[in-house]
């Protein structure tokens, strides 16, 4: 789509305001309209100026001038607003320099694809998330310096099983039990419905939808694979669908990897391949049907994931997620089918066009630009240096003995653990100035300072259980 016709889908649209979307450096997107009189072509290149300063891990307030360029291609009609609106994406822009801002996350997942077709390896890189969540009837948390707790409360949860409701009809899926069950035990079967055709109506090509493992509404709506930046973009308009029709029906959607104890936290499994003048590269006559290319894939994506978690699983609760015992993929090994490996190969189809790697350690509340440029990047890393995957790991790695575990690398078992592992291992992200030294650095003290000191200085609630009587 162009400018013209973006103008175009606005006038047949009767739109009265546009508004510009741009993602904040962990993940959320932020957004300002101005009245459709505004809009001209010549926004698509001169842009709009914001102030930077006040943009999460941005510009200091001395250079705060930024502006911001919409990219027509990602016009739409804005599902969700009273007054008919246009919807569009945008890049961030220095305005002195006018070069894109090294620290915009949509910059450097474009510098990804840029670096793909400047090695000749491949054109485009293809990526297919699956981001789960949880829907909740009631959210309340709260933290000062003498009290602190969180209340989540779902119609579905299972704990809610002896509730006198007049009558309690029943029908909870038990804790790990939530997989494929079907209406009333799955109570929102109609309104993933509706968020798919709302996501299918804005343009994203939706395969599958279901409930997930766990109790508590979790679900699983799955994106058709699409190119890096532009599923990128996807990613964040289905968090944007996800929440907004959920709170239209009174519920509270979260992307939060691990919110209720005891039961699997949220994923976001990533399946990734790499095609050239529309021909795939993955397939070949290898272990699952593999090329020798995406073994190497592997390979990069296996010896950098421990610092491919400061990005991939970028929050303190994506840690409560990664441990054993819940079906997330802790140990760095890869095997066809088994899904306790951190990678995993699809045996549904043979077809070369569906080789890919699936990529299960990621999770929703990662910001989606960062996370497939960086690990687009380490598997680039692995093909341009042949790096041996190893053998594969075809038995349930979560019953392994303890002497051959020993020999299975883990995730991190903490964010601090990751940036740490980051800042010894970024060497493969600064290829081709995609990611920056600014950009790296800048990320890694914003986790330290504003999230995982922020975490170690209070007290938790379970401390008091376990401690108050020392």
């Amino acid at each position: 789509m162009t400018p013209q016709d973006a103008i175009k889908l606005a006038k047949e649209n009767n739109a009265v305001m546009v508004d510009y979307k741009f993602i904040d450096f962990p993940g959320i997107w932020q957004n300002f309209s101005v009245p459709i009189s505004e809009l001209d072509e010549s926004i698509f290149e001169d842009g709009l100026g914001f102030d930077g300063s006040s943009i999460r891990g941005w510009a200091a307030i001395q250079s705060s001038d930024m502006l911001m360029i919409p990219d027509a291609s990602t016009a739409i009609m804005d599902p969700f607003r009273e007054y008919p609106t246009l919807s569009l994406v945008c890049n961030i822009i220095d305005p002195i320099t006018k070069e894109p801002y090294t620290r915009d996350p949509r910059f450097i997942a474009q510098k990804s694809i840029q670096y793909l077709k400047s090695t000749g390896i491949g054109d485009t890189a293809f990526f297919g998330p699956e981001a789960e969540f949880f829907l909740f009837d009631d959210v309340r948390f709260d933290q000062n310096s003498h009290s602190g707790y969180y209340f989540l409360d779902s119609r579905e949860g299972i704990w809610n099983s002896g509730l006198d409701e007049g009558p309690n009809l029943g029908y909870r899926p038990r804790h790990k039990e939530g997989y494929f069950p079907t209406a009333p035990t799955d109570q929102f079967e109609d309104i993933r419905t509706e968020m798919c055709m709302i996501m299918q109506q804005c343009g994203i090509h939706i395969e599958a939808q279901h409930h997930e493992v766990a109790t508590g509404g979790q679900a699983e709506i799955d994106m058709r694979f699409a190119p890096l930046v532009e599923q990128a973009d996807k990613v964040m308009l289905f968090k944007y669908i996800v929440r907004n029709v959920a709170y239209a029906h009174g519920l509270s959607a979260t992307f939060m990897p691990k919110p209720l104890f005891g039961d699997n936290g949220s994923g976001m499994h990533v399946h990734q391949s790499i095609w050239k003048d529309g021909k795939p590269l993955f397939g070949g006559n290898g272990y699952a049907g593999l090329s020798e290319m995406a073994m190497h894939y592997m390979g990069g994506i296996m010896k950098h994931a421990r610092s491919l978690a400061a990005l991939t699983n970028p929050t303190t609760n994506s840690y409560k997620r990664l441990v054993p015992g819940y079906e997330a993929p802790v140990n760095i090994a890869y095997s066809a089918r088994n899904r306790s490996a951190s990678l995993r190969i699809p045996m549904y189809s043979m077809s070369p066009k569906a080789k890919r790697v699936e990529v299960r350690f990621p999770d929703p509340s990662c910001n989606p630009y960062l996370a497939f440029a960086a690990m687009l990047m380490a598997g680039l890393d692995g093909i341009e240096n042949k790096i041996d995957p190893g053998e594969p790991m075809d038995k349930d790695l979560y019953e392994l003995p303890p002497e051959e575990l020993a020999n299975v690398p883990q995730m991190p078992g903490s964010l601090d653990e990751a940036m740490n592992a980051l800042e010894e291992d970024h060497e493969y992200l600064l290829k081709g100035n995609v990611f920056t030294e600014d950009a790296i650095t800048r990320w890694i003290s914003y986790k330290r300072e504003n999230e995982i000191d922020a975490l170690r200085l209070r007290p938790h609630p379970h401390e008091f259980f376990m401690y108050y009587d020392l």
